[in-house]
């Protein structure tokens, strides 16, 4: 009888023990990965990365199944890494060898405890794409990140072939894992279901908070301490990231770059996203360092002959006319830039002190204020007529089918959820007119980057003595009638 015990006491030990050996030190629970995202990486068609955060050290696993619900993660290639960052841990993986046009799934986790799958399309490599573009959602409580959600979801009930989701910057207000959280409670479900072109904000620009948050191709960034720029194809399109943190605007090795980067593609359509606006009638329109762009950035757009320009950071919707060297010019001679509005609920009225001092009237196509007692819009002639419905979040919807790309923008209205269109514009082009003029080596090495700061900062310096503080000293008495008046 105790022989008999002893042998099963003994066979429940080592079960018990091959048991517990088989689980991870580590082990997940289902609820422990968030923040997880899917983005642009490298070739649309074949390369995507994904980024997912647990709050302990584990294993980095993915999981891709193609259109069949076949397993096909053994046949791509696969880079992991993983690291502590800010009391969590960070995980991404670059998937390459994806076939194009192809929609996929996958999940994340340890290999024992996994994610909710996602899904996302490659490239297919015609020259139809429908994209959407969001900005500033800046939240730092649940109600406005689900606000900005909200948004977001009706997006994509207005476009459902979205390829690709565009924010413009400030996905939170104070960058801190608390928001972050908060965010990935309100976005992860949006996120899973397409792929996300990240664009850094200055609220997202504490020291690496943002090249941790996204897995991005760094390879050509001139420097990555507060924000990312990169570039990618699409279709016929050439799209460039611009990081408006560097140095309070954009380095000279970022300029270099940018028209590098512009000069290097054959692509029919080129399009930049950023965060700060160059033209603008919100509150940071006031500032050198967004209105130094008219100068900097806005040539290179020139040069490289650069369609369209998609900005945040000034919480109300804006459309220029196509502007050359500043100047309004016809359809296919210049750049359009869209201040994108915003999809959060801290909204901008206008400065209109601004008015023929930083942004010319003349520039402006279409002008709309999302914020509660005020609506205004641009009427073509004047900033006086309201609309109510203008109240609430925006978002923009961009297709391109081969030489004409349109543009809608949209609001989302607080009071009864419905959608308005606020804004239309096309342009047409004939295809195969640009070419490829740069070839080579486009990154920035540190020595080319540390060089680049002094001339960068002479020249933003000789802007706001020379051009910005004059025209700032003579708008003084009208800012302080708007400081009064609470708009300043």
């Amino acid at each position: 009888m105790k022989k008999s015990l002893l042998k099963i006491v003994s066979f429940m030990l080592c079960f018990s023990l091959l048991f517990c050996a088989s689980i991870p030190v580590n082990a997940l629970e289902d609820n422990d990965i968030s923040r997880i995202s899917c983005t642009v990486y490298g070739d649309t068609s074949s390369q995507r990365g994904f980024t997912w955060y647990t709050p302990q050290k584990s294993d980095t696993k993915i999981v891709i199944y193609d259109a069949n619900g076949t397993d096909v993660t053994a046949s791509l290639k696969i880079d992991y890494s993983s690291k502590e960052w800010k009391g969590n841990y960070v995980h991404k993986a670059v998937v390459g060898g994806l076939k194009a046009g192809i929609t996929y799934t996958y999940k994340v986790g340890d290999g024992v405890n996994w994610s909710e799958k996602g899904t996302f399309t490659t490239d297919d490599g015609d020259d139809n794409l429908n994209f959407i573009v969001i900005a500033d959602v800046q939240a730092s409580n649940a109600n406005n990140f689900e606000s900005g959600a909200n948004v977001v979801k009706k997006a994509f009930e207005t476009m459902p072939d979205a390829e690709f989701l565009t924010s413009l910057g400030d996905y939170t207000n104070d960058c801190t894992n608390e928001e972050w959280d908060l965010y990935a409670d309100s976005f992860d479900s949006i996120s899973l279901g397409t792929t996300s072109v990240p664009v850094t904000g200055n609220h997202d620009s504490d020291s690496h908070w943002f090249e941790n948050m996204f897995a991005l191709d760094t390879s050509e960034s001139v420097q990555t301490l507060n924000g990312v720029n990169y570039s990618f194809d699409y279709g016929n399109v050439h799209f460039a990231v611009v990081n408006t943190n560097d140095m309070l605007s954009v380095t000279n090795a970022q300029l270099t770059w940018l028209r590098n980067d512009m000069n290097s593609t054959s692509a029919d359509w080129k399009v930049v996203f950023m965060h700060k606006s160059p033209y603008t009638l919100g509150k940071d329109g006031k500032w050198p360092d967004a209105l130094y762009l008219q100068e900097t950035l806005a040539k290179v757009c020139d040069e490289t002959n650069v369609d369209l320009v998609m900005s945040g950071h000034d919480h109300m919707y804006l459309r220029t006319k196509p502007l050359n060297d500043n100047k309004v010019v016809s359809q296919n001679e210049g750049s359009t830039y869209v201040l994108s509005g915003t999809a959060g609920t801290k909204r901008y009225q206008i400065r209109e002190f601004s008015l023929g001092r930083f942004m010319q009237k003349d520039f402006i196509d279409a002008c709309v204020v999302q914020r509660e007692g005020y609506a205004n819009y641009y009427d073509g002639t004047d900033f006086d007529s309201t609309d109510e419905a203008n109240v609430g979040g925006c978002f923009n919807t961009v297709s391109i089918s081969g030489g004409e790309l349109v543009l809608n923008s949209y609001i989302v209205s607080d009071e009864t959820g419905t959608v308005k269109n606020i804004d239309t514009f096309k342009i047409s082009k004939a295809a195969g007119e640009n070419k490829a003029t740069f070839k080579g080596d486009n990154t920035t090495t540190l020595g080319k980057y540390i060089s680049s700061l002094l001339p960068s900062f002479m020249g933003l310096a000789r802007y706001a003595f020379t051009v910005w503080l004059p025209e700032f000293i003579f708008a003084v008495p009208d800012i302080i009638r708007s400081a009064k008046n609470g708009t300043f």
